[in-house]
């Protein structure tokens, strides 16, 4: 399941009327929330090896798991996470089958990150897989909060709204658009700030979660995963991957510091997406498993003074 889309724009320069430009190509792989029933049906035949390898790994059956869905068991975090990589890897390793374009890029949204990871050889599916399975575990064990989506209101806004009406307790969790932020915090944090969102007739829809996911309601986490990390050994990336906490690319000896930061901190999507709109180069990009993450592209193309969309959705 891969989705496209191209995002240009012509940069006018003293000498010349335009000046030229490269084009980007970019893979971007989704995170948790992005998974359904009947998820991985398309690629679990095609790889049963790797398939049984992670059945065996998890001590479950994954594909029956995806398939049925039984008491809503992909909402769990500890559940969501190796499945949702496992499919999302399964789909990567379709398309190199496929022999397509290579990319000169890959961005992972939260979880996705992991995915970007493995597309760039930092680690392999077994390293990958044991890595995002002890993450899933961690973060669910730091139950309690929730997360909420706020719409059409900038960060720097929403920000001065919670504070003017003595909100406290809330982190900004991912900052998706100019038009999408996502906030978390405990749960009494939360009701008060949508009180205060709800007076001001700001639009905000609560996210299934259990938790409150890159926030300060993390650290314990981070701290349990930051040790676990030091077991493994990390290659440096073959191909550009984007951090979510610096927006920029990521450095091999920062892998493990990077990748512990993540879980308390905000998932910079907007600014990385910039980046990438800012190395004067028409940005082509295309989605493993969904379509979600282009629409914010197509966003953020949309808001920058440097961004015009000319095609989406191929």
């Amino acid at each position: 399941m891969i989705e496209t889309g191209f995002f240009e724009w012509p940069e006018p320069t003293a000498r010349r009327g335009y000046r030229r430009r490269h084009r980007v190509f970019a893979i971007l792989f989704p995170g948790q929330g992005s998974q359904f029933r009947g998820m991985g049906a398309d690629v679990f035949g095609h790889y049963p090896g790797i398939t049984r390898f992670a059945c065996d790994l998890l001590g479950y059956d994954l594909p029956a798991r995806c398939r049925d869905n039984r008491d809503d068991v992909l909402a769990r975090t500890e559940c969501t996470q190796p499945a949702l990589f496992t499919v999302n890897a399964l789909h990567t390793f379709e398309r190199e089958r496929r022999e397509g374009r290579p990319a000169d890029c890959y961005l992972g949204h939260s979880l996705g990150e992991y995915n970007a990871l493995l597309a760039a050889g930092v680690f392999d599916f077994e390293t990958g897989l044991r890595i995002v399975t002890k993450r899933g575990e961690l973060m669910a064990a730091a139950s309690g909060g929730g997360m909420t989506a706020v719409m059409n209101t900038p960060v720097e806004r929403l920000l001065e709204v919670l504070e003017a009406d003595g909100v406290e307790g809330v982190d900004v969790a991912a900052h998706n658009t100019d038009t999408q932020v996502v906030i978390a915090g405990a749960d009494g944090a939360l009701r008060a700030a949508h009180a205060s969102l709800r007076a001001r007739s700001i639009r905000f829809a609560p996210l299934r979660v259990g938790a409150a996911f890159h926030s300060r309601a993390m650290e314990s986490a981070r701290t349990a995963f930051e040790v676990f990390l030091r077991e493994f050994t990390f290659a440096e990336p073959s191909v550009t991957v984007i951090s979510n906490v610096s927006a920029r690319p990521y450095e091999g000896s920062m892998i493990p510091e990077m990748l512990s930061r993540q879980i308390v901190e905000p998932v910079r999507w907007a600014e990385s997406v910039r980046y990438l709109l800012d190395r004067d180069a028409a940005l082509e990009c295309e989605e493993i498993g969904g379509t979600s993450l282009l629409r914010m592209v197509k966003s953020i193309a949309k808001s920058s003074p440097r961004g015009i969309l000319t095609k989406s959705g191929v």
